[in-house]
């Protein structure tokens, strides 16, 4: 348990930033999750209007430091690939 002041502050700060971290992360999965559902639908539309609002949020997931550059990337290039394929 942390015994300074600081240390107790530290504790609260990372907690605050784990729950934040956590809800980014959570949210990045719902839009890709949404991009794996039309892609496994079939339907090309939905799954390029999907991967197109995915896009951003993945990047700004890099930019708060949840998401790595590179995983940001390779997960776009992938999914686009994939929306490709359908039609």
């Amino acid at each position: 348990m942390a015994n300074t002041i600081q240390s107790k502050k530290r504790a609260r700060q990372s907690e605050a930033r784990f729950q934040v971290n956590k809800a980014r992360r959570s949210r990045i999965r719902t839009f890709l999750r949404k991009v794996e559902e039309a892609i496994a639908s079939g339907d090309k539309e939905a799954a390029t209007a999907a991967l197109r609002s995915a896009q951003p949020e993945l990047m700004r997931g890099v930019t708060k430091g949840v998401v790595h550059k590179n995983t940001a990337s390779r997960k776009i290039s992938r999914l686009s690939s994939r929306v490709k394929s359908i039609g």
